[in-house]
């Protein structure tokens, strides 16, 4: 496998100038004391360094070896070992205080804003997602304990998460009950003093039980005997591997432990348990009946978290495919002459299938990244902006939370497969590396909500629950970007090749979220059918508005029309120009996909629906 390189250099281009992060940092006073340019692009940096030098080398180990899982003296409950290396770069990690990148600045974390933390989760997730998931997972409890819960909370667990000290999981899904929470079956007791009574079995919780930290804080789901039916009786409480005395230090061992752990597909070094929580003390996380609120501060934090696992395979899945491709000489160039040929075979970068599959992972996972960075944009202007921005920033980052997470694992996966087949045999065998990436990614696409349900939450909660006024913004907001580009007198003929297709991509994207919206008045199959096409049609779609956004900007740079020599000196004109040819290569190769998902949505439900059950 590739040695593993950050792309440090489309990182800071997103940032600055594309998405002009340094000044929106400037109008926001939470941010501008907390960041600024040199700031972040110090921990790039620093965290390129641990996800090179200290993550991705434990990877293979991990995969090959894995968790192990052993009973402990009483055969109650188990210990989960991490694979070698691991507990020694975690420590490395938590010491350089990377647990508390995006934490609450009043507790210990350092603040800085999703716009450079989602830079450090793909890192991270490029080097070993299974080493990534059990920092990212206690990111995102600390997040939903910082937002709901009471200060007594706060001041007691935060501060040890952020340390690293301690690690954290999220319980909802047990064997019945998976994306159907409103039946779980986890009860809840309240006890003299204010604490609960936490019975029940969860599964599928990563990172439930681990050496890597000396106490492990889980956010657990449960119902009160008397709380209402379905998900309005959820509660969310807090119940920690071992309690936590008045003064702070650990005190017994808690009635929690591991039953058993899963033996998986992949990211094997991932530790995947069933949970059991027998009479176990717990904590209420916000108000009672109102868990599920709670719990989806974390989970879309995770979601969003999960689309970039995607998009963080995909890049190292190219890395890997592109220095194969470059060195691996196998054939002939078909436009060679005959006098041209010689007994030496040319790489394999002369064909023309290698080159489609290498460019359409490139240029899906550098558009990825600029729509994750978009996307992480307005979680920013949603947490810190306020007045009209703040309420645009949190309806954009809604709509497109369902989209981060699906359509980024959808490509990304896509593009690990890509990277196999460039490596052809050698892509198959464990010796290169390239298949473990295939395993990895393909649970992206499964859990935090399977990428089905996503887009369902995205058609039918999203589109159709807001009549359309949410997808509108997004609408709006390109088309406002459309018109800029096509009055602007000194690049609207270069942008034209590309504000073009955006502009007939879009109105097809307003044209059938239209006609889904009357459809849906009538028969609601309709928006099951078609939810898993609009969902990319609509990925398709944004990714064309950032595609056309770095072209722009590309376009502006080799002209010389911003006055800023120093930053096309910082990035080469090589690099702007890589850029152009991949845009180019998106509209004409890729964004194309979506007239026949188009086509698939308009042919209705009917076909679906009306071959019986036993006919299957």
């Amino acid at each position: 496998m590739a040695e593993y390189k950050a792309p440090l250099t489309d990182m800071n281009f997103l940032l600055y100038q594309v998405f002009n992060a340094d000044k929106m940092w400037q109008q926001l006073p939470q941010l501008s004391e907390q960041v600024d340019q040199e700031t972040a692009i110090a921990i790039l940096q620093e965290c390129a360094k641990i996800a090179e030098q200290e993550i991705a080398p434990i990877a293979r180990q991990g995969d090959e070896i894995g968790v192990s899982f052993s009973l402990n003296s009483e055969g109650v409950g188990g210990q989960v070992k991490t694979a070698p290396g691991y507990k020694e770069a975690f420590n490395t990690f938590a010491q350089g205080g990377w647990c508390a990148l995006g934490g609450d600045i009043n507790y210990g974390g350092m603040g800085m804003p999703k716009i450079v933390s989602a830079f450090v989760e793909e890192m991270l997730c490029s080097a070993d997602i299974s080493f990534a998931l059990y920092p990212i997972l206690t990111a995102g409890a600390a997040l939903s304990l910082a937002k709901h819960g009471s200060e007594e909370l706060k001041e007691r667990y935060l501060t040890r998460l952020y340390s690293g000290e301690w690690s954290a999981s999220m319980c909802l899904t047990e064997s019945h009950a998976g994306s159907d929470l409103g039946i779980i079956k986890t009860k809840a007791l309240p006890q003299a003093g204010g604490s609960y009574e936490i019975t029940g079995s969860k599964i599928f919780i990563t990172g439930g039980e681990h050496d890597l930290t000396e106490n492990i804080i889980h956010l657990v789901l449960a119902k009160l005997p008397d709380a209402p039916d379905g998900p309005r009786g959820i509660s969310l409480f807090l119940v920690p591997k071992i309690i936590v005395a008045e003064n702070g230090n650990l005190g017994k061992k808690n009635k929690v432990s591991c039953g058993s752990i899963e033996h998986k597909m992949g990211i094997n070094a991932s530790a995947t348990c069933v949970m059991n929580f027998d009479g176990a003390q717990g904590f209420l996380v916000g108000e009672l009946n109102k868990g599920l609120a709670c719990m989806f501060t974390m989970m879309n934090f995770e979601r969003i978290g999960v689309g970039i696992q995607g998009m963080a395979a995909a890049e190292r899945s190219y890395q890997n495919a592109l220095e194969y491709a470059k060195d691996r000489r196998q054939g002939k160039a078909l436009n060679k002459s005959s006098s041209e040929l010689s007994s030496k075979p040319d790489s394999i970068m002369v064909h023309g299938d290698v080159r489609r599959m290498l460019l359409s992972m490139k240029a899906f996972n550098e558009g990825s990244r600029a729509l994750s960075c978009y996307i992480a944009k307005q979680l920013d202007y949603a947490t810190y902006g306020t007045g009209e921005l703040q309420k645009k920033g949190e309806t954009l980052s809604t709509l497109m939370t369902p989209l981060a997470k699906a359509f980024f694992t959808d490509l990304g996966f896509e593009s690990t497969v890509a990277g196999q087949q460039v490596l052809g045999g050698h892509g198959y065998i464990r010796e290169w590396g390239q298949e473990q990436l295939v395993r990895d990614a393909r649970i992206a696409q499964i859990y935090e909500g399977t990428n089905g349900i996503q887009a369902m939450d995205l058609l039918m909660r999203k589109v159709v629950g807001s009549k359309g006024t949410m997808i509108k913004i997004f609408i709006e907001e390109v088309r406002d970007y459309i018109k800029a580009q096509q009055g602007n007198m000194v690049t609207a003929n270069a942008m034209g090749e590309f504000i073009e297709p955006l502009e007939n991509a879009l109105k097809d994207l307003d044209d059938v979220s239209s006609l889904l919206l009357t459809k849906s008045q009538d028969d609601l199959n309709e928006i099951g059918a078609a939810a898993n096409d609009y969902l990319h049609v609509f990925g398709y779609t944004a990714m064309a508005f950032i595609w056309a956004k770095m072209a722009q900007v590309s376009l502006e740079q080799l002209n010389g029309l911003t006055n800023s020599d120093d930053e096309l000196n910082e990035y080469g004109e090589d690099f702007y120009q890589s850029k152009l040819h991949t845009a180019r290569y998106y509209f004409a190769r890729l964004l194309p996909r979506r007239l026949s998902l188009l086509a698939t949505i308009k042919s209705g439900s009917h076909t679906l629906f009306t071959i019986e059950d036993n006919l299957f």
